[in-house]
Formats: C-alpha cells, sequence, structure tokens
C-alpha cells in the first residue's frame, strides 16, 4: 500500500480544507500486537481472555489478548489525496494544562479528569473529549475489541501502566492519561497525531507519517477535534 501524508485533518485550522478521493475501498481488521507486528485478519472473536483472529485465506487462530496492543477497522485504500491548503505551514497547539481550560461536558468525572490532566500537563478539555469518544463516560465499557474502561484501555496497555482494576475510574484515568502524555511526548503539540495514534497506534501514525488511512481514526479524530478548540492560535512550526 503507498504511504500517503494526511496529517492535516484539523477542522478549526484558518483556511485548511481538504478531502479524500476514494476510489477503491477493503474492509480489514487489523490486529496490532505489543511487539509491533500487525496481522490483517477478515474479522475476530473475544473469548474469555484469548482472541481469535479468522484469517483472509480461510482458517483462524487463538492468541493471549493481553499481547494485542490494539485492533483498528475498515482499512481504506487512498488513491488520490488532494489538500487545498498545501502551501500553509504545519501548526502546532498548546495541549498543556491551564487552570481555564476545563472539562467540556459536565460530568460526575469532571475533578477526577481536572486532577490527572494537571498532574500530566495536559489539557483538560483534551482529555475530556477523548473520554467522550472512546466510551461515552461509561466507566465499565467494553469495546468488541476488548478494550475496558472510561480511556478504553486494551488489556495490554493496562499491564505497562500499571492499571490494575481498569474500571475503576480513578485507575483507568489515571493510565489513560499517562498513555497520552507519551504521545504529545512523541508527536508534540499536534493534536491530530497524538489522537491518531491513541486509536490507531504510534507505529501506523510513523509508518504513514501522519494520520494513517483509516475509515475509523479519521473519523475518530474529526469527531474529538469537532469538540475541543485548541486554548491558543496556531503558531506555525515546521515538523
Amino acid at each position: 500500500m503507498a504511504r500517503i501524508a494526511l496529517r492535516r485533518i484539523l477542522p478549526w485550522a484558518a483556511g485548511a480544507a481538504a478531502f479524500f478521493c476514494l476510489r477503491a475501498t477493503t474492509r480489514a481488521e487489523l490486529i496490532v500486537f505489543e511487539d509491533g507486528r500487525t496481522v490483517k485478519a477478515e474479522g475476530y472473536q473475544i473469548y474469555d481472555e484469548e482472541l481469535e483472529i479468522r484469517l483472509p485465506g480461510g482458517g483462524s487462530y487463538r492468541v493471549d489478548l493481553a499481547r494485542v496492543d490494539r485492533i483498528v477497522d475498515d482499512e481504506i485504500v487512498i488513491d488520490a489525496v488532494r489538500v487545498d491548503d498545501q502551501t500553509l505551514p504545519a501548526a502546532t497547539y498548546d495541549l498543556s494544562y491551564a487552570p481555564g481550560r476545563k472539562p467540556l461536558f459536565g460530568t460526575a468525572y469532571d475533578e477526577l479528569i481536572e486532577r490527572e490532566a494537571k498532574r500530566s500537563n495536559l489539557d483538560a478539555a483534551f482529555v475530556s473529549a477523548l473520554i467522550r469518544a472512546e466510551s461515552n463516560y461509561e466507566p465499565r465499557a467494553v469495546s468488541r475489541k476488548g478494550a475496558r474502561g472510561l480511556m478504553q484501555l486494551m488489556p495490554a496497555t493496562a499491564r505497562r501502566l500499571s492499571v490494575n482494576k481498569p474500571f475503576d475510574p480513578a485507575s483507568n484515568v489515571r493510565g489513560g492519561v499517562q498513555y497520552l502524555r507519551e504521545l504529545v511526548d512523541r508527536f508534540g503539540p499536534h493534536p491530530d497525531l497524538v489522537l491518531a495514534a491513541y486509536n490507531a497506534g504510534e507505529g501506523a501514525v510513523e509508518s504513514y507519517g501522519g494520520v494513517p488511512p483509516y475509515r475509523e481514526t479519521i473519523a475518530y479524530v474529526n469527531r474529538i477535534l469537532g469538540w475541543w478548540r485548541p486554548a491558543d492560535a496556531p503558531v506555525s512550526a515546521p515538523r
């Protein structure tokens, strides 16, 4: 598959407008393992703590769910990309904690979000928008992929972050915000890349040089950036 840079999809960036010309579309499940390996599957099924991977050519096998870093749905093949603002430099946005930047939705978890955002020096509004997209503030949410809790941590990620009780809001949010902090440190103040990595994995963002062309990931990033607004006007900076 061709590597296509899809970094600029910030709906509130002044003058930015982009659309994707899609000609060929295929559906696949991308199983990403802890060691970075990716397997394209026709489908999958979770059985307790095991994941059954169905292969495109037939057959299946099971693996320990704790070995799976994430599962990404619906890869799309992009034949062409046209970006109307190609002369516009990349912009960075302030993702650090500020007392005036509060959680967005007025939930019972606002105090917890505020506390953990401050601990990790992250914008509390940004964290709250991600949680809404991940679990809609349901602390016992379990996705069909096996992700759990408010910030939808996969078992492998939860174990790495020492989250032993993924359905405990305090433990889950602390671990999820810690992971979000790691992504900001890795990708810098580029919210689209940070969100794409949270959804599709760091490896996918680095492989494609930007937001990977997965339908799920593109929709995820756009949904969160539709709720969240940056604290400051963008400051042009090279990447």
